[in-house]
């Protein structure tokens, strides 16, 4: 459960903070819908730029923006995706919402707005005294700097060093402090370790999305809110939301599936992973190249019991379609041999490195349970090829120049001969296997108790169903928050 404690010095800070720096909180009724929004903001927004470090892009943590770099407002349903047949290779209709048109051009912008929010409203957090920091594995971090320069807090951002250098590049524009841990992707306790080392500070707060219970509550109201709206939105007579499937990372996006099987109770929810790490599938390890999805723990906040499957997806199948749909002739294969639409084919580079294995998963997925025409699998695009121009280059530098041979192979060998390997269909004995996973990080080094832990699997009532409904609760901090700001009836 999230504490909405009242930190009466903090709040007064913070809205004496807010009032001078002109911030008004949107609500999450806002994000999932953004007509709430007043007219007087999206007037605002309607002459300010996608990642602007004003506080009025506050207001585009959402996935229903128009994909427009300056001045874009909101549409009814959110920007996807869906990948033709001839691509994938199977029957089952896929679709993913696009993370590229958030600020910072990635979704973690709205997880770390919900970990940060609640405390921010209630005065836990000080941001006269705090430091916010942000433990990540790239992109988190970056959508937790962004929102604290926005919110006027100072930030403290965490991330492996090899991570990519647009990461790094970006973040030196926005952070207060950079952090570079050692290792990869993969290197989640290098990153623990460095947030342990601060906690013992008075002036910073730790915002751990891998145990923050904001997370999940805003990936469940709002991004959840967001599939549901694009499946109502495209389907055809007879079909049906067979599954959704979402890389682990934090696992906040997983709570998104929590929300689609309360709404459609029959679908399948999988989880993926890299292969070189399969800690999930079979207690693996190692490093990995799907920036963006941690690995070697379980978070705390990963549903385990609501998860039907675990997909591990190699990573040179996600390098080697990066290429394919980042290149020249890697396009024109696709336009020319494929017969794919031009305007279709240039959005694949919405697909970030984890956004293609994301679409993997769903692929193997389909192939398992032989889903049909009428099968309709969905999931997210993180964030988009903006954040790996650089990995391309080295791509290229490693292998030589693409050219359309190559693309021909990578797609026939890395998406259509995708196989049903390395993945399981979890039985009640596997996700408890899983879920103990969860005691070696979190109570033997990260002080929760087995007592906490427990109540995940046993207590799902006054664990993660009270979790989802606090987003009602937050709303009103927010709208008293705003209220107490006075900037909002100024409009």
């Amino acid at each position: 459960m999230i504490d909405f404690k009242i930190n009466e010095v903090g709040l007064k800070h913070n809205i004496e903070k807010a009032r001078e720096n002109n911030v008004i909180i949107p609500t999450i009724k806002q994000m999932q819908n953004p007509e709430l929004i007043p007219e007087k903001i999206k007037e605002k927004l309607s002459h300010t730029g996608l990642w602007d470090l004003d506080p009025v892009n506050l207001f585009r943590i959402t996935w229903k923006n128009e994909a427009k770099e300056t001045g874009g407002l909101f549409q009814d349903v959110p920007n996807y995706i869906e990948l033709p047949s001839e691509l994938t290779g199977v029957k089952a209709r896929i679709f993913a919402v696009v993370g590229k048109w958030f600020p910072t051009g990635c979704h973690k912008v709205g997880a770390s707005f919900g970990c940060l929010a609640p405390r921010l409203v209630t005065g836990q957090f000080d941001a006269t005294v705090h430091k916010a920091v942000w433990p990540s594995t790239g992109n988190y971090c970056r959508g937790g700097a962004f929102n604290s320069n926005l919110l006027a807090c100072d930030s403290i951002a965490i991330l492996p060093a090899e991570m990519s250098k647009e990461r790094f590049d970006w973040l030196k524009t926005v952070a207060g402090e950079i952090i570079a841990t050692p290792g990869c992707e993969s290197n989640v306790k290098e990153i623990f370790d460095k947030t342990w080392e601060l906690k013992q500070r008075d002036d910073v707060m730790i915002f751990n999305q891998f145990e923050e219970m904001g997370n999940p509550l805003w990936h469940y109201n709002v991004t959840g809110h967001g599939l549901a709206t694009v499946f109502e939105a495209i389907k055809r007579p007879g079909d049906k939301l067979a599954g959704a499937c979402f890389t682990s990372g934090s696992a906040g996006t997983m709570s998104s599936g929590d929300y689609l099987k309360d709404h459609y109770p029959t679908m399948k929810l999988g989880v993926g992973e890299a292969l070189q790490c399969p800690t999930i599938l079979n207690n693996g390890f190692g490093g990995h190249r799907i920036e963006g999805i941690g690995d070697k723990h379980i978070p705390f906040i990963h549903n385990v019991k609501n998860t039907d499957m675990a997909i591990a997806i190699d990573d040179e199948d996600s390098q080697r379609l990066l290429r394919l749909f980042n290149t020249e002739d890697g396009k024109a294969y696709l336009i020319n041999d494929l017969g794919l639409d031009k305007d279709f084919v240039k959005k694949l580079s919405w697909l970030g490195i984890s956004g293609i294995a994301n679409i993997l998963c769903c692929i193997k997925m389909a192939k398992y349970y032989e889903f049909t025409e009428h099968d309709v699998v969905a999931t997210v695009l993180t964030d988009s090829a903006d954040m790996y121009q650089s990995r391309i280059t080295e791509l290229n530098e490693m292998h030589g120049e693409y050219n359309l041979k190559e693309a021909e192979i990578d797609h026939k060998l890395h998406m259509l001969g995708l196989k049903t390997d390395n993945l399981i269909e979890l039985t009640y004995v596997d996700r408890k296997r899983v879920h103990n996973l969860k005691y070696y990080t979190w109570v033997e080094q990260q002080g929760r108790t087995v007592e906490e832990l427990d109540a995940l699997w046993y207590d799902v009532d006054n664990t993660w169903d009270k979790v989802h409904k606090q987003c009602e609760e937050l709303d009103v901090l927010i709208e008293q928050f705003n209220e107490e700001v006075g900037l909002l009836k100024a409009l």
